[in-house]
C-alpha cells in the first residue's frame, strides 16, 4: 500500500478518521438545530399568546418545556463538539517561563 502526497486523499482519509470516532455527528446536529429551533419557535408562539391574554391556564409549563428542550438540545450540541487532546486526556500542558 503506497501513501501518496495528494491533498484530496489526505482530506478523504481524515474525513473518513473523524466519523469513524463519532458517527453520524452531522446528523445529530441536524436534529440537535431543527429541535431547538422548534422549542424557540414553540416559546415565542407561546410568549405571543400569553402577552395577548389567549392563553391556556398552564402556559407557564409549556413554556418552561419549551424552554427545556432549548437548553437540553444547546447542551448536547456542546457535548458533541470534538475534543482536543488536552480536554479528553485531562492533562495541562507544562507551563513554560519566558527567558530572563
Amino acid at each position: 500500500m503506497t501513501h501518496s502526497k495528494d491533498p484530496q486523499q489526505a482530506d478523504f482519509r481524515q474525513r473518513l478518521r473523524s466519523e469513524t470516532q463519532a458517527p453520524y455527528r452531522g446528523l445529530r446536529r441536524v436534529f440537535y438545530g431543527v429541535f431547538a429551533a422548534s422549542g424557540l419557535m414553540g416559546g415565542f408562539i407561546l410568549s405571543l399568546k400569553w402577552l395577548a391574554g389567549t392563553a391556556p391556564a398552564d402556559v407557564g409549563w409549556s413554556l418552561a418545556l419549551q424552554l427545556g428542550v432549548v437548553a437540553v438540545m444547546v447542551a448536547l450540541w456542546r457535548w458533541d463538539q470534538p475534543r482536543s487532546p488536552q480536554r479528553s486526556s485531562g492533562t495541562v500542558p507544562p507551563k513554560i517561563d519566558p527567558p530572563d
